[in-house]
């Protein structure tokens, strides 16, 4: 049997339903992991950057913020507004809807391809890293960023999923094999193979710590429902009761890791991956 993949449209969907959210609360947060992958870059005045996946900025805009002629892209139009918004002061900085299995723009164009948490969420990556790597330079770099590891790592995901479990024994969440889509690359040998096999050299694989701080368990629900849409579609499934009962069992998790108070630090592995186009 075969799992049908979603269409084109069915994803733009899916984003532009999170989008609002994604840019209030995720972004923000995010902006911290781009400026990490940036300063791995060297990435500023007379860079020439493609964000793929860009959501509303978190690598772009600090990127622009350095100097580099930048071009996000983002298949929700939702998302590229509020990033046109966000980067209104930054006349470096260019915006289009576009979808980045198939991007609209010409073979050897930039000097760096990068994408946080998206190209890495397409049901199709291997395209989207196809794509990426054709419309980088010779000698330019390809840039993706990942969860890593597994769900049991990232306390950004997992604990959003154990408290669901516990409040909600018998909710539908994701099945571990195949893992969720943020995860597929997550082992970083597999994502080190897989850039390897789209024709990338010198491709290494860094893990880092993404440290969020969250400020109470009204914060992190708001951050991770908005984060993507298999969040969104568990919450749907939830009667009114049965979420006030998971917010319940997080701001006791969150208090017990931050001996009472409302807030705390979620730390999740991220794979950088680099690589040379030659």
């Amino acid at each position: 049997m075969t799992t049908q993949l979603p269409s084109t449209e069915q994803i733009r969907h899916a984003w532009e339903t999170v989008a609002p959210g994604f840019d209030d609360f995720v972004s923000p947060l995010t902006m911290t992991l781009g400026e990490t992958v940036l300063d791995r870059l060297d990435a500023g005045q007379g860079t020439s950057l493609l964000d793929v996946g860009a959501g509303s900025g978190a690598l772009a805009i600090p990127a622009a913020r350095r100097g580099a002629d930048v071009l996000a892209v983002d298949l929700a139009p939702t998302m590229i507004e509020r990033l046109a918004v966000r980067a209104r002061d930054l006349p470096n900085l260019r915006a289009r809807v576009m979808d980045g299995e198939h991007l609209d723009l010409a073979d050897d164009s930039f000097d760096v391809a990068a994408s946080i948490n998206g190209v890495t969420l397409f049901p199709d990556a291997g395209a989207g890293i196809a794509e990426m790597v054709r419309v980088t330079k010779p000698g330019g770099r390809v840039v993706l960023v990942c969860f890593a590891y597994g769900v049991e790592h990232a306390e950004w995901v997992r604990f959003f999923f154990a408290a669901v479990r516990t409040a909600v024994p018998d909710a539908p969440l994701p099945p571990a094999d195949p893992p969720p889509l943020p995860f597929q690359l997550a082992d970083p040998q597999r994502l080190q193979t897989k850039l390897v096999d789209a024709g990338l050299t010198d491709v290494s694989v860094e893990v880092v710590s993404w440290d969020v701080e969250v400020r109470s368990a009204a914060h992190y629900w708001d951050v991770v429902t908005a984060s993507n849409p298999i969040a969104t579609q568990i919450v749907a499934q939830l009667s009114a009761g049965q979420q006030a009962d998971v917010r319940q069992v997080l701001n006791g998790m969150l208090r017990e890791r931050s001996d009472g108070a409302p807030g705390a630090v979620l730390r999740s592995p991220m794979n950088i991956a680099i690589g040379r186009r030659p």
